[in-house]
């Protein structure tokens, strides 16, 4: 009888501590989901608010006065060349990137040299540096030329300046991490060209990162605004330049209007990143890999 009453005994006053501290726990998740509550709640109601003054007959009045599309309305049919500008240039800009950051991404990542590290950290010069100040730059150098001043080239070539750190790292991380010389070694091995290993080995291999920095490419030429705000003139006035404008001098219905009108552009783009991620963290099994015998000629 003492074993099996020794025992319940350890038991019992091992138990006390843990119902000791479950109050604590249960107010400690209390106070952690509150405050999460409190930092979304920071974050997303100035955004609703936004959006709904786009909406609302009278601002000030809120939604007692009435919903309404007008104010949206007037802004696709009267600053709709600022919203056809910046579609512009984030295309061109993406293009422009495309054809220059995933051919030096896949560079820089099979490069082992210190000329290739020197080269990536001189790419991310643009990002360290302010956005005005590399508009004074592209200014100083570039502004002489009148013409190309004038044109939505000029806001590309700032925003590729920009963008492009974001292209080569997003494809360097993704091809550091797959051992293509290997892969393109054994495809060689076996034939294959080097456009073939391009296409079949390399492009299958990097698309992850490729799409992830498209994806962040887009975003960021359609929201840059100091970059933009330097380099723009009345006649390539972009979205977020529009925005600004229609906040400064404006009804604030106008300028909520092209938040609307930015959110409608931007959301699907971040959803897609945060879906492109979450994909990302998924563990890949052997099955999925891409090898040189299967792409062998």
């Amino acid at each position: 009888m003492s074993a099996p009453t020794s025992t319940a005994a350890l038991a019992a006053k091992n138990s006390r501590p843990i119902r000791l501290h479950q109050p604590l726990r249960f107010w400690l998740t209390v106070l952690q989901a509150l405050l999460t509550c409190l930092l979304c709640a920071f974050l997303i109601v100035p955004m609703v608010m936004s959006i709904l003054a786009g909406l609302t007959v009278n601002y000030f009045r809120g939604l007692s006065s009435g919903l309404t599309l007008h104010w949206i309305e007037t802004v696709l049919t009267t600053y709709g060349d600022s919203v056809l500008a910046s579609l512009y240039v984030a295309a061109a800009t993406l293009a422009i990137v495309l054809l220059t950051g995933v051919p030096a991404g896949y560079a820089l990542a099979r490069s082992q040299t210190r000329l290739a590290r020197l080269i990536e950290e001189m790419l991310v010069l643009p990002i360290a540096l302010p956005g005005l100040a590399s508009a004074l730059a592209i200014l100083a150098i570039y502004g002489g030329f009148r013409g190309f001043r004038n044109s939505l080239w000029f806001i590309v070539v700032g925003h590729v300046v920009f963008t492009l750190p974001f292209m080569v790292r997003s494809v360097a991380a993704i091809c550091a991490s797959v051992d293509l010389r290997i892969l393109e070694e054994g495809a060689a091995s076996l034939g294959a060209s080097f456009r073939q290993r391009c296409f079949t080995i390399v492009l299958p291999n990097a698309w992850p990162g490729v799409l992830a920095g498209a994806l962040t490419v887009v975003t960021l030429s359609l929201g840059e605004f100091n970059l933009t705000w330097m380099l723009h003139t009345p006649d390539t006035k972009t979205l977020p330049v529009g925005l600004a404008d229609a906040y400064a001098s404006m009804r604030i219905e106008i300028g909520s209007a092209y938040t609307i009108i930015f959110f409608a552009i931007t959301m699907p783009l971040l959803i897609a990143m945060q879906l492109l991620g979450a994909r990302s963290r998924t563990p890949t099994g052997p099955g999925n890999s891409t090898t040189a015998q299967e792409h062998a000629p």
